[in-house]
């Protein structure tokens, strides 16, 4: 599986690390947030709420570099709407990546 990285706050920022800090640092502060209220959505089979959901947790992906793991959330946002869980586990395994990796920043 991919592993996630800063190549694209980097290019963001011009090379401003303040301002890469500050977004690493939003991001920080959002994911566990966004990714509890995912969870507690999906477990209580609120399909809808938590597409809403991953569709705000596929921008930190992509921000974290994860290309073909954006693509999966993209399905999985989709699936869910159609009230399917097909790629739960695939989409949950990119955000414990996601977590192990903004631990050690």
């Amino acid at each position: 599986m991919e592993q996630p990285n800063l190549s694209y706050i980097a290019s963001m920022s011009g090379g401003d690390k303040a301002f890469e800090q500050k977004l690493i640092d939003i991001i920080k502060t959002e994911f566990p947030e966004e990714k509890r209220i995912y969870f507690n959505n999906i477990n209580a089979n609120n399909f809808k709420e938590a597409a809403e959901n991953v569709h705000k947790l596929k921008h930190k992906i992509s921000i974290l570099g994860l290309e073909k793991s954006y693509d999966v959330a993209v399905t999985y946002e989709h699936n869910l709407i159609e009230s399917s869980t097909t790629g739960r586990e695939d989409f949950e395994s990119i955000l414990q990546i996601m977590t192990e990796f903004l631990e050690t920043l």
